[in-house]
């Protein structure tokens, strides 16, 4: 069997802020929707969006999954071009990384996007004490969290809480209001897979 490997220069913060701009214009021009109608939808002020539209300012998790889900169209899309191939490798070192606006939350893309089936699987750093909150995802999608290190606690709905301890995980429904949290003096390590029911590839 011939597979096909691909491997790119390390790819900086500043390929990344520009290619979730180049990402977002395309998909603003597929749609045939304005900045201004998507950051009424989104609630995302105006010029932020277009700072990161022009690739001038790297949008936040919660920003571009504000945005996603105004395009139905998964977050990964979003922060990486297709990739193809047979095998596609990603870098300790790749500057691949979205974190919120404190960076106390912070999440590290493991997939090469533009493969099927629709999963996403990311690396995540929350630091001591931090509570993340995320707004529902697209209808149909769901998380699994194993617990590398740290001791994390999620809600999603109105569901109780769940404490998670290293080598725990956790399958939960992640198209309602959900919010990760840092418990304990130690940072939490943990991988997420994320799957998608039904949304765009493109």
């Amino acid at each position: 069997m011939n597979s096909k490997h691909v491997e790119g220069p390390p790819v900086t913060e500043q390929d990344l802020t520009l290619v979730i701009a180049a990402r977002l214009r395309a998909k603003i021009r597929q749609d045939g929707v304005t900045l201004e109608k998507l950051a009424d939808f989104t609630g995302v002020e105006p010029d932020l969006l277009t700072a990161v539209a022009d690739g001038q300012r790297a949008p936040s998790i919660d920003v571009l999954w504000k945005i996603a889900n105004a395009l139905s169209v998964s977050f990964g899309s979003l922060i990486a071009t297709p990739r193809r191939g047979g095998a596609a490798i990603i870098r300790k070192t790749d500057a691949n990384v979205l974190a919120s606006s404190d960076g106390a939350f912070r999440s590290r893309a493991l997939t090469a996007f533009g493969f099927k089936p629709r999963v996403e699987i990311y690396e995540l750093t929350i630091a001591p004490g931090h509570l993340e909150k995320s707004q529902a995802h697209a209808p149909g999608t769901s998380e699994n969290i194993l617990v590398v290190r740290g001791e994390l606690e999620i809600v999603s709905g109105r569901e109780p809480a769940y404490r998670l301890h290293p080598g725990d995980a956790i399958h939960f429904d992640a198209d309602v209001p959900h919010s990760y949290r840092s418990i304990g003096d130690e940072e939490v390590l943990a991988h997420l897979v994320l799957a998608y029911e039904d949304i765009r590839d493109s």
